[in-house]
């Protein structure tokens, strides 16, 4: 229960306020004392208020009368805030002291006109002070103190937190199974699931030659010309986001350096499959400030300029402009996609290149253009345009990147935490990402907690996933087995 002191601080604080019982005999002993005293205001009744507020009070309620009539202490110079602020200044004191509340509820506290107390709100809320939104049900537009407003988020937040039951290691992996569509019976199905499935992987690295096998666990009845078609039609891209020698954007791109040998058509060789539509923020996010390191002279050095004076090209484009063998272009095509410089408008072509890997080891031999051009002759027709990887643009908004990069691994993960972003190869540094994973959480738009045991730091994920954790541990490990991170490749020998 307030006593007389704590209450003249309530009323200090809040200048002016209707009457409360359960306050009238603290309320008497400081009108005694002439710390305190009723504001009689013409057609809004009686308000309680403290004796320091009186310059304040004159200039909110010109008309009214104050019973008793106590004036400040002779030499008092009043040091609040008059004129317009008084108005901000009631207003904040009930906003600081309350829940949600309308312009009504605000106009019956204080004895303000409907529009006094409305400026006063949008000037709070100029200030950083204020937040308007519909916080309760059927009460329209209503007002909090963004202080009470964090505090109320935080709560929440803990109690949420605290209701999550985590799940072990073993029940993630096989939610995951599930979640990642390699669990038997929940395979997707046709053109439409193979794409749902890239959006899902997108930006993961894995060898050229395994993608079409890791499409055909996670497809029903996989067609490689569902993949051809994603390529064609300009709906999905594929090539190499990571660096294997990094050069700085800063350097002359003009420069020629030698960076080691031609790479030959590996099925080693990592790439990764995306939206087109994703593929600027994906680059930002994989190579921040770097650009991959250019082939010096050579076949690399050759096709790479034909691409880029030229524009996208057929193999016999490439082969006419450079004046190379059949073999010879593949060589400088897979040199410039190992590097991450080039890709196709289709998949077939690396389909081509991989079928021809054996021929590369008989390089060696003297080339001749008619047994060349009769070995691959039945596949040049069906490779496609290649052109230029488009370069990583300079990352402005680093927080709107890191939200992108939240988003997709949860969408790959269902869970985020900080060792499956070690699982990714990523230029932007987890604390980014961690930032705005918090700042999803506080918008409401995802879930923290403690969701996987044995995992170290904050963890998140979207509000529909904890109920899908949980099913696991009735399944037990009765699902196949999930390799959950791609496999490493050392820059030396990656192709």
């Amino acid at each position: 229960m307030l006593v007389p002191d704590e209450l003249h601080d309530v009323l200090l604080s809040l200048i002016a306020t209707k009457p409360r019982p359960d306050w009238t005999e603290h309320f008497e002993a400081l009108v005694r004392d002439g710390r305190s005293f009723e504001v009689h205001v013409a057609g809004n009744g009686v308000l309680w208020a403290t004796t320091e507020r009186r310059t304040e009070l004159d200039t909110l309620y010109p008309n009214a009368r104050f019973m008793p009539d106590h004036r400040l202490p002779a030499g008092r110079v009043p040091t609040r805030d008059v004129g317009e602020d008084a108005a901000v200044t009631l207003v904040r004191g009930h906003l600081d002291a309350s829940g949600p509340v309308t312009v009504n509820d605000l106009t019956a506290a204080t004895g303000l006109s409907p529009s006094s107390v409305t400026i006063a709100l949008e000037a709070l809320r100029g200030r950083g002070f204020a937040v308007a939104g519909r916080f309760e049900a059927d009460r329209g537009e209503q007002w909090y103190a963004r202080r009470l407003l964090a505090r109320i988020h935080s709560y929440t937040r803990e109690r949420r937190r605290a209701a999550i039951r985590p799940v072990t290691q073993a029940e993630w992996q096989s939610f995951l199974a599930s979640w990642q569509h390699t669990a038997p019976g929940t395979q997707l199905h046709g053109r439409a699931g193979l794409a749902e499935v890239i959006e899902q992987l997108q930006g993961s690295e894995w060898p050229a030659g395994e993608w079409e096998r890791i499409f055909a666990e996670r497809v029903e009845s996989y067609r490689p010309e569902w993949l051809d078609d994603l390529c064609l039609s300009g709906e999905v891209a594929w090539g190499r986001l990571s660096v294997l020698q990094p050069v700085r954007q800063a350097d002359d791109p003009s420069a020629e350096q030698a960076t080691g040998q031609p790479k030959t058509p590996s099925r080693r060789t990592p790439v990764t499959f995306m939206l087109r539509e994703e593929l600027p923020w994906l680059l930002q996010a994989h190579r921040g400030t770097t650009a991959p390191a250019e082939p010096g002279a050579g076949t690399g050095r050759q096709v790479l300029d034909a691409l880029r004076g030229r524009g996208a090209l057929f193999h016999a484009d490439l082969r006419a402009i450079t004046n190379l063998l059949p073999a010879q272009v593949e060589e400088g095509l897979w040199d410039g996609v190992a590097r991450g410089l080039i890709t196709a408008d289709g998949w077939a072509a690396v389909r081509s290149l991989l079928s021809t890997r054996s021929r590369f080891a008989r390089r060696q031999r003297p080339y001749s253009r008619a047994a060349s051009r009769s070995r691959h002759g039945s596949w040049t027709h069906a490779a496609g345009r290649w052109t230029l990887l488009p370069s990583a643009q300079p990352c402005e908004e680093v927080e709107e990147l890191a939200e992108m990069v939240a988003w997709q691994l949860l969408r790959r993960w269902g869970v985020a935490f900080r060792d499956v972003y070690i699982k990714e190869r990523l230029a932007i540094p987890w604390r980014e990402i961690l930032w705005a994973l918090r700042r999803l959480e506080a918008r409401g738009l995802i879930r923290g907690g403690h969701f996987v045991t044995g995992v170290t730091g904050e963890q998140f994920a979207e509000e529909p996933t904890p109920p899908l954790l949980r099913p696991r541990r009735r399944l037990g490990n009765a699902s196949a087995e999930l390799v959950v991170s791609p496999p490493s490749f050392p820059a030396t020998n990656s192709s």
